[in-house]
């Protein structure tokens, strides 16, 4: 009677079938995390130079350096 109840495990081509849909699965995963870096991490440091060097003089830069005494050879 009990033998009946259970249907017999599909054993053919198993491997191939789980692989096939984790390689699916991982190829999406990659792919939102490459976007969620791009978005989140590079394109905000990109535009944090980008506004960092819009207004940025190097010479007035060195010249407070200078005067704090940073360097020993320019005086």
């Amino acid at each position: 009677m009990a033998s009946s109840a259970l249907a017999k495990p599909q054993m053919r081509g198993l491997l191939a079938r789980r692989l096939r849909i984790h390689i699916v699965a991982a190829v999406f995963v990659s792919l939102g995390a490459a976007a969620l870096y791009k978005f989140g991490v590079a394109e905000p440091r990109k535009k944090a130079y980008a506004d960092f060097y819009r207004n940025y003089d190097p010479m007035k830069d060195f010249e407070e350096m200078r005067k704090a005494g940073i360097f020993q050879s320019a005086k």
